[in-house]
């Protein structure tokens, strides 16, 4: 538990470059190429958290001011997902998550139900999460396991089907990665729904706006550049800031807007030598398979439309927030991270800037309320791993990710208040998910397959 406790202590910033640097040599990349692989991941990892961290001093502070001007207080305070990690890490499930986690991972890429290699540990927290508040409420470490690896299993097949609108969108540096964080796949069936119901409404399905379109027709205006800028006014004015200042709000954002995507970028040149070599290796060594690398949602999380729709997003819901019956919740520290909300949304809704917002509306909706039902063993964790993360006074705390998680508010439910009858129904799920994922995979084999003897057939004809 110590050793594992100490890797998680160094960050994604340092642990995730050690670890593609070993999977690149694993793969036969030699030492250089793994080296600046590692690098450029590490070198993403920290611009990424300098800007997150930029986003969160600047728009932490004009929250704070509209709830105070508002007076939108409520029950429980928001805390951030830090504080939700470390009592993800803080247990004997916890401690054992990674070891654990890759080896359901191996078992099901043997047994075919799942085509996905999920080496993004970092975010094995949210498996965690799930083990340890399920562990702590039931007081069993064996239910703790067994919630992990429910949510563990949903989550490799949400990223095996979704793969490929994730390429399809996102684009070919994004050929064969997938993205299997817990926290994401969550939001695809708000999405699915969403863009089914928008495409069903006359008027609505007809408003078609994405980055690219919204530069074409606004000019200017439509570039994320003054986008950044336009709601950073709107912030600052909501928060009745001065003039200054809430220009300064404006430039941040801004700022913000344009550095996160560029920042992006370091993971994808790092990733793709990897991705590449990995597809090389298994096409040589499992001919009519194919696997997909399981990797962070920073790859992504600096689409134009991910980021605007994250910024409106920040005044609706805490408006919102007051007026949801049986809400207790106000989001706050956990605001700056909405950006995680969208990155396999996107490839479902297109981009769409108003089926996003939409989407990410409906799904924080969901989210407070499963943040507020969570509060009361959030809480209990919090102060049975790491007590001092409750600022004083306070009686009841939770974060957006990963409590406001509805696949982490229904294994949280089904196990620990229906028992046996509610554990069954998940392992159910689960069981007739890896059937479902196996079934698509064979099927996607046999038809590679067919597509390559007819290249070969073709090549043949030829010579």
């Amino acid at each position: 538990m110590q050793v594992i406790n100490y890797i998680m202590s160094l960050g994604a910033s340092v642990m995730m470059p050690i670890i593609f640097l070993i999977f690149g040599l694993l793969l036969g990349m030699g030492l250089g190429k793994s080296l600046k692989a590692g690098l450029s991941v590490g070198v993403g990892f920290v611009g990424l958290n300098v800007i997150t961290q930029l986003l969160a001093t600047n728009l932490g502070p004009a929250v704070n001011q509209m709830v105070k001007l508002y007076h939108l207080h409520l029950h429980t305070l928001d805390i951030g997902w830090p504080a939700a990690s470390a009592v993800a890490f803080g247990t004997k499930v916890g401690a054992i998550i990674i070891p654990l986690g890759l080896g359901i991972n191996v078992l099901m890429l043997l047994t075919k139900t799942t085509k996905t290699l999920n080496i993004d540990l970092w975010n094995y927290w949210h498996f965690a999460f799930i083990g340890s508040i399920v562990s702590i409420a039931t007081k069993s470490f064996w239910w703790g396991i067994f919630a992990a690896i429910s949510v563990f299993i949903v989550t490799l097949v949400g990223a095996d089907r979704s793969q490929k609108a994730v390429e399809s969108f996102y684009g070919k540096d994004l050929e064969g990665i997938s993205i299997p964080q817990a926290f994401c796949v969550s939001f695809i069936p708000f999405a699915i729904v969403t863009d089914w119901i928008v495409e069903h409404i006359p008027g609505l399905n007809k408003v078609d706006l994405d980055a690219d379109k919204m530069k074409k027709r606004f000019g200017i205006m439509g570039d994320p550049i003054f986008l950044g800028v336009v709601i950073g006014i709107l912030l600052g004015f909501l928060a009745r800031y001065p003039v200054a200042k809430t220009l300064q709000l404006g430039i941040i954002l801004s700022a913000v807007m344009v550095l996160i995507p560029r920042i992006t970028s370091l993971f994808i040149e790092g990733l793709s030598p990897i991705s590449k070599r990995s597809q090389e290796l298994i096409s040589k060594h499992f001919k009519g398979r194919s696997f997909n690398i399981g990797m962070t949602p920073a790859l992504v999380i600096g689409h134009p439309t991910t980021l605007v729709v994250s910024l409106l997003l920040v005044p609706m819901i805490l408006f919102l927030s007051i007026i949801i019956p049986g809400n207790e919740f106000l989001p706050l520290a956990s605001l700056s991270g909405l950006i995680y909300l969208f990155p396999l949304v996107l490839p479902y809704t297109h981009g769409n800037v108003l089926r996003t917002f939409l989407t990410g509306l409906i799904s924080l909706v969901v989210g407070v309320l499963s943040a507020t039902s969570l509060a009361a063993i959030f809480t209990a964790a919090v102060k049975l791993v790491q007590k001092n993360l409750i600022p004083v006074g306070t009686t009841s705390v939770a974060s957006i990710d990963f409590a406001a998680s509805p696949l982490a508010w229904i294994t949280y439910f089904f196990t620990n208040n229906l028992a046996g009858i509610g554990a069954g129904i998940l392992a159910i799920c689960a069981v007739l998910l890896m059937i479902y994922n196996r079934r698509k995979i064979v099927d996607e084999q046999g038809v590679s397959s067919k597509k390559d003897s007819k290249i070969t057939n073709s090549e043949s004809s030829i010579n």
